[in-house]
């Protein structure tokens, strides 16, 4: 249990604070207008605190806090050390699915229109987030008949400029054809621009305009022009009515309804602009410490505005107010550069969408505890009988597996995946690249990427990471490595040799049978074939085996296409790309004399005399 700082040494300011277990692991990160008073509520009597609080204040052994300016520093500091650490008592939000989105790669060349899920990125404006992708697909192709941007990959488009002939989306009008120079780049980035605008919401001005242009165009005779713009004009019109009207044109507002028990809240969030929903999105929030509803709602636009995809509105309505209302909109208004209002609808359109974006939470949190019920209850099972099968001293909330992949030792690589509470932490994978093993021996290999790792680990909980999480900081309650005894006697060697043997258990899963073996077992450890933990297991094993794998291709695909222009002075990725599209590939590039090389404009000629040389000359 973490003890009471000494009397005096916290100090009456906001900051943020953060809880730490036996290992250094932030369990719990927190913010406060006063450090002290904040601090000095966890150190009562356990009795009267809420169960959760106990809980983590029991788990913790330290205690630090980071000062701050003001509230708003304070903050975004707490958000910032809980996306880097991921504290176990500390209120999540998890995305109830990818939602995909429409996107718009401003920063390319030629910008294009594409559906993207996953990370966001700089240089990209991004509208959505939508239900499904095919929505997005449908409102894409009605746009392309007035707004013709190309929507093609960065290989195809080059391909296409390289043989000089558009592909058949030009054909039937859907692009312009930028790749053979049928638009200028003025005339293109209009197009991207009114396309930007429209989906933004500023869809009269688009719509005045291709009225105005088909009237001009019948006027003078010219049918087959007003037939296709006429065409553009419905095309639009089925966009603008996917687009619900649910506010004033003028207003630009977010709308959050909640639906929660004592555990678990789903969220859905509908984004208006302009007046229309332009995008929604839902996530479930994992409430694993004890918050009051307007602890929640702030932990909610925590979340949701730190990083927003489709910016800061003026308003944002909630179902209640979050603590401290006036904080959230002082930061609000700062991300944003002018007043932001965050309020609770009382009355007319606004209180019924509110209530309409609240139903459609509680009918996705429904869902979704149907699907938690079975969820967790059978990783639960699966951990209490892993557990009992392999004599383990307590259940094992965090396990890692390790695999090795090559071809005749060649491209040698481990993996390490992670499960904790029984589902995978992706964010704390890795792939090893073996480095001492000079034939095709995986107990060797095994015995270095296992090394590497607990090395690793016992580094940084010698010299603990003062800035970020460590990349090994936390030890295994479950070793696994992929094999059968031989495997398992290199992981059993390994963790004795580092002094880790009464800290980490190991087991090995072999494939032939999924027998599973522990140390000190001649006979494999009999876990039913239907049982949760050995299909845990199994689930472990095989996502290590394809994590192997991928990396392992990757270095394969990479050694396999390296081109006889890699490694020349002064010849980088980009003239290297320009040399090869002048001159039609490697080959045109074997083909090309020496005169020919010196006579490119754009590459110097000691560059065009060393790619001439290496080509040419045998014994480079």
């Amino acid at each position: 249990m973490v003890h009471r700082p000494p009397a005096g040494t916290v100090p009456d300011t906001p900051g943020s604070y953060q809880f730490k277990d036996g290992d250094g692991r932030v369990i719990y990160v927190g913010k406060a207008k006063s450090l002290r008073s904040r601090l000095n509520s966890y150190f009562g009597d356990p009795r009267t605190m809420p169960p959760r609080t106990a809980q983590m204040v029991q788990t913790a052994r330290t205690v630090e806090w980071i000062e701050v300016r003001n509230e708003v520093e304070a903050l975004m500091l707490e958000y910032s050390l809980i996306k880097a650490h991921q504290p176990r008592f500390n209120i999540r939000l998890r995305d109830d699915k990818s939602y995909p989105f429409l996107a718009v790669t401003l920063d390319d060349e030629w910008p294009r229109a594409r559906v993207m899920r996953g990370k966001k990125r700089k240089g990209t404006r991004y509208f959505g987030p939508y239900a499904h992708a095919y929505a997005i697909r449908e409102t894409l192709d009605l746009l392309l008949r007035t707004f013709p941007i190309r929507t093609c990959s960065d290989n195809k488009f080059d391909r296409h400029r390289r043989i000089g002939r558009p592909c058949l989306l030009y054909h039937i009008e859907k692009c312009v054809g930028p790749c053979v120079g049928e638009v200028g780049d003025a005339d293109y980035r209009r197009l991207v621009a009114d396309l930007v605008s429209f989906l933004d919401g500023n869809t009269d001005p688009v719509v005045k305009r291709l009225e105005a242009d088909m009237l001009d165009a019948a006027e003078h005779l010219e049918f087959e022009r007003a037939a296709r713009l006429r065409d553009r004009l419905v095309s639009v019109g089925k966009a603008i009515e996917k687009q619900q009207m649910v506010a004033e044109r003028s207003e630009d507002l977010d709308v959050v309804g909640i639906a929660d028990d004592e555990l678990e809240a789903s969220v859905q969030v509908f984004f208006v602009r302009k007046g229309r929903v332009v995008g929604r999105r839902g996530f479930i929030v994992d409430k694993v410490e004890d918050v009051t509803r307007a602890e929640l709602i702030g932990r909610v636009v925590e979340g949701l505005y730190a990083e927003p995809t489709l910016g800061i509105p003026k308003q944002v309505l909630v179902p209640d107010l979050p603590d401290d209302v006036e904080l959230y909109q002082a930061w609000l208004g700062e991300l944003r550069g002018s007043g932001v209002s965050v309020r609770v609808p009382q009355r007319g359109d606004k209180r019924g969408l509110q209530e309409t974006v609240t139903r459609n939470a509680t009918e996705e949190f429904t869902r979704h505890r149907l699907r938690r019920a079975t969820d967790h209850n059978s990783r639960a099972k699966a951990l209490r009988e892993l557990q009992e099968a392999l004599g383990l001293p307590e259940a094992p909330l965090r396990i890692e597996c390790y695999d090795m992949s090559h071809i005749q030792g060649t491209d040698y690589v481990g993996s390490m995946v992670v499960m904790e509470d029984g589902l995978p932490k992706k964010r704390d994978y890795r792939r090893f690249k073996v480095r001492d093993v000079p034939g095709n021996d995986d107990f060797a290999a095994m015995r270095e990427v296992l090394t590497r790792r607990l090395n690793a680990y016992l580094d940084e909980r010698e010299h603990p990471p003062s800035e970020r999480e460590g990349r090994f900081s936390y030890p295994p309650q479950l070793l696994v490595v992929d094999g059968g005894k031989g495997q398992l006697g290199v992981a059993r060697e390994v963790v004795e040799e580092l002094g880790l043997d009464e800290e980490i258990p190991v087991a090995a899963l072999a494939k032939r049978f999924e027998e599973v073996y522990v140390p000190g077992h001649d006979e494999p450890v009999r876990i039913a074939r239907q049982s949760e933990a050995l299909y845990l297991l199994q689930r472990l094993r095989d996502e290590a085996h394809r994590f192997a794998v991928a990396y392992h291709r990757q270095l394969r695909g990479k050694r396999m296409t390296t081109s006889v222009l890699d490694d020349i002075a002064g010849l980088g990725p980009a003239r290297q790309k320009r040399l090869r599209a002048e001159l039609g590939g490697i080959a045109g590039v074997r083909r090309a004399s020496l005169e020919e090389l010196l006579a490119l404009p754009w590459l110097p000629d000691a560059v065009a005399l060393a790619v001439w040389t290496k080509i040419h000359d045998p014994k480079r």
